[in-house]
């Protein structure tokens, strides 16, 4: 996960104050040590083998979902972990289900929606940093699993009941050849098509961050949900 990545999720935190955080893969814990002390932070992560300084942690597989034995928190985040899941449903609905009333569900994953990564699956059939894992498929490997584009994202959190979906920006949101600004053009004019057309402001918005720098251009997406009360 880039740095630059990295301050977008701990500007998001820092937003919404919350008093408790769920950091679900924690990785190399790289949350931990950023995040304010004065929020109550527990960790989970499968390929962890200690604690890094969470309140509470524990070593866990998230294709099983979060596990019971964990509370309830104001924010749950889920950084570079939900192209590894196997079963995401199932991590979406522990997720809902272990967060406060309008807590905040905190996503960043690779996005397959930029013109460079649809160009290379139209010429090999895998995206970026989604290769081929014949003969290299282990159960409980750190793999690649599912690639993720805003629009498919946005359909699993609407399917578990968030609401408040927001698609923020990063820094690597800009196209970096011409090329790729040629290759997106028409998919921004179908995305303002669709906005114009929306008979709702629900489905407004969708088109609008559908069509947007951050999903047509960028590397990563950094999505937020809300728990409906």
């Amino acid at each position: 996960m880039q740095d630059s990545s990295k301050e977008v999720v701990l500007n998001i935190i820092d937003k919404l104050q919350p008093a408790s955080v769920l950091d679900a893969p924690c990785g190399d814990g790289w949350l931990i040590k950023k995040i304010d002390s004065a929020i109550l932070t527990d960790g989970i992560d499968l390929y962890q083998s200690e604690n890094l300084g969470y309140g509470k942690w524990k070593n866990f597989d998230l294709n099983r979902g979060i596990p019971d034995d964990f509370g309830q928190y104001d924010c749950i985040v889920s950084c570079e972990g939900f192209e590894h899941f196997g079963n995401p449903e199932l991590f979406l609905r522990t997720a809902w289900s272990h967060l406060n009333p309008k807590g905040t569900l905190l996503i960043t994953t690779p996005n397959t929606w930029y013109p460079q990564a649809r160009l290379q699956y139209l010429l090999r059939g895998f995206f970026p940093s989604f290769p081929c894992l014949v003969g290299k498929i282990h159960k409980g490997d750190h793999m690649h699993i599912i690639p993720w584009s805003f629009p498919q994202l946005h359909l699993f959190l609407k399917l578990n009941s968030f609401i408040d979906i927001r698609l923020h920006n990063e820094p690597l949101s800009e196209a970096k050849h011409f090329y790729e600004k040629l290759l997106g053009a028409p998919q921004y004019l179908y995305c303002l098509r669709k906005a114009k057309k929306a008979v709702s402001e629900e489905e407004n918005s969708f088109w609008k961050m559908a069509g947007s720098k951050e999903s047509l251009y960028g590397r990563h997406l950094i999505i937020t949900a809300v728990k409906q009360e």
